[in-house]
């Protein structure tokens, strides 16, 4: 046991914290391509929500959702880039 009651030998790896943090990051630029240049971000960002449910782990619901958001931000914003005559790149 450690001086915060925590047992020291479980800590979760690395990769699965990296994961949350890169379906957060997947998120966030999701919500950007909605409203500038979802050709150029949305792409990446469903690269990166991509990179994070293969990652996997203890944050692989995150992950998923998170592919599942950045897919419907791209295509929400390559709609509304098209209606409102906007620059799609």
């Amino acid at each position: 046991m450690s001086a915060h009651g925590h047992p020291t030998g479980s800590r979760e790896p690395v990769a699965h914290v990296l994961a949350g943090f890169l379906a957060a990051a997947a998120m966030f630029a999701g919500a950007i391509a909605l409203v500038w240049h979802p050709g150029r971000i949305g792409p990446g960002a469903m690269l990166v929500a991509l990179l994070a449910a293969a990652m996997g782990g203890l944050q692989h619901r995150l992950a998923a959702v998170a592919v599942a958001v950045t897919t419907l931000c791209f295509f929400f914003g390559m709609v509304i880039a098209v209606v409102l005559e906007r620059s799609i790149f």
